[in-house]
């Protein structure tokens, strides 16, 4: 098996760091506040790596990273936390994305968030259940 690449080590690396700041900043501030410091504190860090068609497969490559990765950490890595990580990455990179809570009350009340860029989920939306709450 060989080694991973010192590009995917980086994204490692930069995912679990945001992981870690954004589990920081929610036990303080409320989730607006919270996606707000993430993108706020990467506008300075990177220009944007792709153009804008190459946008939408860029930020599902990602999506795809911060799910794969997260899953193999402990703690509380459900959708919230995997979507507060890709916005804080796409933010680094450019990529304008929102973070979408919704919720649903039946069977049982559920909440979910996702990413979606240009309108498109990045993140699964669910089973097509939710609602709508509010959109960062």
């Amino acid at each position: 098996m060989a080694a991973p690449s010192p590009e995917r080590l980086r994204l490692a690396a930069e995912i679990l760091a945001a992981y870690a700041r954004a589990r920081r900043e929610l036990r303080r501030a409320p989730i607006a506040d919270v996606v707000a410091n993430l993108r706020s504190r990467s506008q300075s860090a990177r220009r944007p790596a792709v153009d804008a068609p190459g946008m939408p497969a860029e930020a599902r490559r990602l999506g795809r990273a911060v799910t794969r990765l997260l899953a193999l950490v402990p703690g509380d890595t459900r959708c919230l936390a995997r979507s507060l990580v890709l916005t804080r990455l796409l933010a680094r990179r450019g990529i304008p994305a929102k973070l979408v809570i919704g919720a649903r009350a039946k069977p049982e009340f559920l909440a979910h968030a996702w990413v979606e860029h240009a309108g498109d989920p990045v993140l699964a939306p669910g089973d097509g259940s939710f609602g709508r709450l509010v959109e960062l």
